[in-house]
Order: structure tokens, then C-alpha cells, then sequence
């Protein structure tokens, strides 16, 4: 299989009332795991280098990882580069094997975030890639709060960028560790309304499965950001092997139980977003 874009796998999601996990990577186990996964469950994932992952990875070598994994897969899998805060950031991504990014103008004014949007778009699009953007803003659980996206926002941004998918922000929130969101529906269904994009939202970690299970299902949502329960996964993963191995001092046989441990998460997350 080789890579796909964002909408090779999310225009048949939203079509066929399903939704694909955009898995935030912030390693090489992380990523073996989540590919594991998808391959065990047939569903299509997208890999997503955050900010986080591309400080700590050169972008060109996360493109080369990620492009290996996908290309050697059994199922489609999408390589992301998610909260591109610059269209530097998202030109490297595009110029590293990169076949979606994301461009988070969702700090800009909505006129200057629809311009920016636009013009990456031309460039994404003669190379191949898709683009997701965002309007309104998604909070952080210890830091900057939401900001409800406005139905006439979402429809300008859906009319003249051409984006490929829209991320929104309707009660969801980033980095919740515990799973206490409560989202917005009529919210939710005033921006389909207003927009035909497949819809996107960030911090899935804080929305119940169920919740997750009916947005994939009943609405337009076809793409979940899952990161914060994953990054849990690994670390209490990690704990117990530093734990079972006390005299270790080899980073692979130490780090080698989290791609298991990560792999089930990751299952559980990609099967409950199945729809109907």
C-alpha cells in the first residue's frame, strides 16, 4: 500500500458514515504500533507529526519514517503534519513526503486565516496533498480556552479556500486526560448546515467513546484527533517495563513493551470510530 492523502480516506468516511483516528506520533514506537494496529483492524489511519514531534524530529527524517511505514502497510495510511502553525512548516512537510497537512490559522483574524488557507492550497494540491485547516479555536485543559467556531466562519472558510477538511471547535478540548467533554450537537449541526467539508475535531482524548461512536455514526465528523489517552498508554506501558527490567539499561528492551501496549489502545480507538 502506499500513502494516501487526507481525502482519499476521509470522502468515503464521510459518505459512508464512519470516521478515521488521526493518531498523534511522537516516536518511531509509537508510529510501528499505530500501523500494527490499523493493519489488524483493515482500517485506514492518519499519522500525525504535532509541533510537539517535529521539535523534537527534523521533519524531513518524521517524512521518511512515516512515508516507510505507510508505503510497507497493509491499508491506507495517511502522513499528516497536524497544527502547522507557519506555511513554512507546512511547505517542508509537503517538500519531505508529507500527503496532508494542516494549517492552523485559527489564531488569525478569519479573513487573513481564509487568505493563508487558500494560497497554501494551490501549492498543496499541485503536489498532491490535501489540506485541513481550522476555524474557531480549540482550548487546551490547562491553558487558553475555546472558542465556539461560527456557522458564517466555517461556510466563508468552506466556500473560498478550497480546503480539503475543516476542523472545529464545539466543546472539544486538547489534552483533557479524562474523558469529560461534553459537545455542542446543535453547534455541530448549524456548521454542517452552513459548510459540506468533512468536518475534523481536535482533542478526541476528552469525548467518551460513545460520544466518538455516535459523532463517526450521525454526523459530518470524519477525522478524530486521539493523542493525549495514547501518550498515557505508552507512559504507564514504559513504567511497568522500567519496573520488570531494574538492571536494563538498553533504550530498545526497555521501550519494545510500549509497541504492544500502544498497538491495543490504538485499536480500541481506530475499531469504535467503525459507524454504522
Amino acid at each position: 500500500m502506499t500513502a494516501v492523502s487526507l481525502s482519499d480516506v476521509l470522502l468515503p468516511a464521510m459518505n459512508e458514515g464512519y470516521a478515521i483516528a488521526g493518531l498523534v506520533v511522537l516516536g518511531w514506537e509509537d508510529a510501528k504500533a499505530y500501523v500494527e494496529a490499523a493493519e489488524e483492524t483493515g482500517i485506514p489511519i492518519i499519522l500525525q507529526a504535532g509541533p510537539g514531534c517535529r521539535k523534537h524530529t527534523p521533519i524531513p527524517i518524521l517524512g521518511k519514517m512515516f512515508r516507510h511505514l505507510a508505503e510497507q502497510a497493509s491499508v491506507p495510511v495517511v502522513c499528516h503534519i497536524d497544527h502547522g502553525y507557519s506555511i513554512e512548516d507546512c511547505l517542508e512537510g509537503i517538500d519531505s513526503g508529507f500527503t496532508s497537512v494542516m494549517f492552523d490559522g485559527s489564531s488569525l483574524p478569519i479573513s487573513e486565516n481564509i487568505d493563508k488557507t487558500a494560497k497554501l492550497v494551490e501549492v498543496a494540491h499541485a503536489a498532491g496533498v490535501s489540506v485541513e485547516g481550522e476555524v474557531g479555536f480549540v482550548g487546551y485543559a490547562a491553558g487558553s480556552a475555546s472558542a465556539t467556531t461560527l456557522p458564517e466562519e466555517a461556510a466563508r472558510f468552506n466556500l473560498e479556500t478550497g480546503a480539503d477538511a475543516l476542523a472545529i471547535s464545539v466543546g472539544n478540548v486538547h489534552l483533557k486526560t479524562e474523558q469529560t467533554t461534553n459537545i455542542d450537537f446543535d453547534a455541530l449541526r448549524a456548521i454542517e448546515v452552513a459548510t459540506n467539508l468533512p468536518l475534523v475535531l481536535h482533542g478526541g482524548s476528552g469525548i467518551a467513546a460513545d460520544v466518538r461512536a455516535r459523532l463517526a455514526r450521525d454526523t459530518r465528523v470524519c477525522k478524530l484527533n486521539i493523542g493525549t489517552e495514547l501518550r498515557m498508554a505508552f507512559g504507564n506501558a514504559l513504567r511497568r517495563s522500567l519496573l520488570d527490567n531494574p538492571e536494563s539499561f538498553d533504550r530498545i528492551t526497555l521501550l519494545n513493551p510500549t509497541i504492544n501496549a500502544l498497538k491495543h489502545a490504538a485499536i480500541e480507538v481506530i475499531s469504535n470510530l467503525k459507524g454504522r
